[in-house]
């Protein structure tokens, strides 16, 4: 589960295919690699109620112990509705709930970020960003944007194997 480079997909389709090859990647620059998909995570909606009822979730453990291992990450996430899926978002709540700390998987954690979405892709993007820097996260300054006119290029995910191994390297 320790993997130098956690790549988390946020749908079972492109994204999932498009987190594969961000892992192919980091392989390829002598990495070891996961992928996490979100969406075989059995996690319930956030729900404040839910916490008080019923505490927090196993599954969120597990999603913990797997961010807590890997040293960055890469998020392959589509846009919905034109921002970040619920599924992304739900989790995050989780995770924020279960400590005192609610930045503490994210502050500091060099993360890349892409998307392969039927839209256009840069509003999900942005919106992401502006939610990681705010749990502390070391954004690389490049990202992707993909869909099916625009499919990701090789030496794109490459670049930003490249850059998120530097920015990792930075923060040591």
């Amino acid at each position: 589960m320790a993997a130098d480079v956690l790549v988390i997909s946020v749908s079972a389709g492109e994204n999932l295919r498009l987190a594969e090859r961000f892992a192919a990647a980091a392989r390829g620059h002598d990495l070891s690699a996961e992928v996490l998909s979100l969406t075989g995570l059995s996690l319930p909606l956030f729900n404040p109620l839910t916490l008080a009822e019923s505490g927090i979730p196993a599954g969120v453990a597990e999603l913990n112990a797997w961010l807590d291992a890997s040293p960055r990450w890469v998020i392959c996430t589509p846009e919905y509705n034109g921002s970040i899926p619920p599924l992304f978002t739900s989790a995050v709540a989780w995770l924020s709930v279960q400590g005192d700390d609610f930045r503490r998987l994210f502050n500091h954690r060099p993360i890349a970020i892409a998307t392969h979405s039927g839209g256009g892709g840069y509003t999900v993007l942005t919106a992401l960003r502006l939610q990681l820097a705010h749990l502390g996260a070391n954004l690389v300054g490049r990202q992707l944007v993909s869909n099916r006119f625009n499919p990701a290029k090789d030496d794109s995910i490459d670049d930003l194997v490249v850059r998120l191994q530097r920015l990792a390297a930075i923060n040591h």
